[in-house]
Parts: structure tokens; sequence; C-alpha cells
């Protein structure tokens, strides 16, 4: 290659070389003018940092809305059975109530028959003398063996009756007859005297010391003097 030649390669190459070294110049330059400077992207991260914890409260603040509205539902939903469940109540209340103004209707009418047969039946008394009673004790003087009086008399009344029959006294013994028709015992009497019965029976009919002791509690005696009463005599001198 000639001098000439070479020169003219090498000029070429230098200019070439040369606008090279502008392009890259211009396209770092543009890449430096693109990125953004250390501090803007500090302010870029702190609000991207904001956004995020505004967006997680307003989650929370949904999330707390959501239970609140179902609470609220669900209290809607109770109050509602509570209101039916009162109705209901207050149904059966006035229903109860209504039952209890027919039930006092009923007792004052019931009260003022009774009134009126109460005084019919004294009237016919005061006519009848055949009505009053036979028998007239002091109800002011205590009665020494309550729940047995009456029982004893018509008792009584019924032994005689029978004596009469047997004997052959048929007026004494229709008399008797129409007492006791007229006059029932109120069974006091006869449990006394079957309890006493079993309470022997129960013991072997054997005064012990358990027996006396449940004897002296109901104050029934078990001598006569200072002889010792057999059960059958105890039962027989008590009812």
């Amino acid at each position: 290659m000639r001098m000439e030649e070479f020169l003219a390669q090498t000029i070429m190459d230098a200019a070439k070389g040369g606008d090279d070294e502008d392009v890259l110049e211009e396209t770092s330059a543009e890449d430096n003018a693109e990125q953004p400077e250390p501090a803007e992207l500090d302010v870029q991260k702190a609000v991207v940092e904001e956004l995020a914890v505004d967006k997680a409260k307003l989650e929370e603040k949904v999330e707390n809305l959501q239970q609140q509205l179902q609470t609220s539902e669900s209290l809607k939903t109770e109050a509602e059975t509570l209101r039916a469940e009162a109705k209901k109540a207050k149904a059966q209340a006035e229903k109860a109530q209504a039952e209890v103004n027919s039930l006092k209707i009923q007792v004052a009418e019931l009260t003022a028959k009774l009134a009126a047969e109460q005084e019919r039946h004294f009237d016919e008394q005061s006519r009848n003398p055949n009505a009053l009673a036979l028998l007239d004790r002091d109800v002011e003087l205590p009665d020494r063996f309550p729940g047995e009086t009456r029982d004893h008399v018509i008792e009584a009344v019924r032994e005689a009756r029978d004596k009469a029959e047997t004997e052959g006294r048929i007026r004494r013994a229709q008399l008797l007859e129409g007492v006791l028709v007229a006059n029932e015992s109120s069974g006091n009497l006869a449990k006394k005297r079957a309890a006493l019965e079993k309470f022997f029976n129960d013991n072997g009919n054997i005064l012990s010391g358990p027996v006396l002791e449940e004897l002296s509690k109901y104050n029934i005696a078990h001598k006569n003097g200072e002889e010792y009463l057999l059960p059958s005599e105890i039962l027989k001198r008590m009812y």
C-alpha cells in the first residue's frame, strides 16, 4: 500500500471513530436524563408506602363495617324472634286472663247458689224439728280426741241399732237406721284403729321396749294400775 493511501485510511478511521464517540456520549446523556435522581426515588417510595398504609386501613375499616353489618343483621333477627315470642306470650296471657275471668264468674254463681241453698236448708230446719241435730256439743269446749267424737257416736248408734234388731225392737232399729243413713263417719277412728292394730301385728303383738316407747310417744296407756295390758286390751281401751 502506498503512503498516500495509508494516510487517507487513517484519517477516515479517525473521523469514523470520532463519530462513534459522539453517539456514545449522546446515548449516555439520554440515559442519565431518563433515570430519576436519588431524592426523587425516596419521595416516590414514601408515597407508595403511605398509599399502602392507607389501603390497609381502608381494608380493615371495610372488614369492621362488614362485621358490624353481620352483627346488626343477627340482632335484627333476634329482635324479630323476641317480638314474635312476646306477641305469643301476650296472646297466651290474654287467653289465661279470659279463662280466669270466666272461672271467677262461675265461682260467683256457685257461691250465690250455695248461699241460697244454705239459707233454704236453715229455713227448713227451723220449720222441721226432725232436721235438727240429735246431739249437741259445746263447740267452745276443746275436743278431747280430735276427729274421733263423731265417729264414736256413729259407731255407738250402729251398735245400738244392731242390738235393737237382735232383740226385736223394730221401731228403735228403724229410727237408729234413719240416723245412720243421714250421717256418715269421717273414717278417722277406723284409720287410727287399723294403724294401731297393724303396729302390734308388725311387732309380733309383744310389748317390747321400742313398742312401749312408741306407745308413750302417742300417750297410749299400756298398763292398768300395775298390770300390763295385752295389745288387744290396749286396742279395745283406745278405740
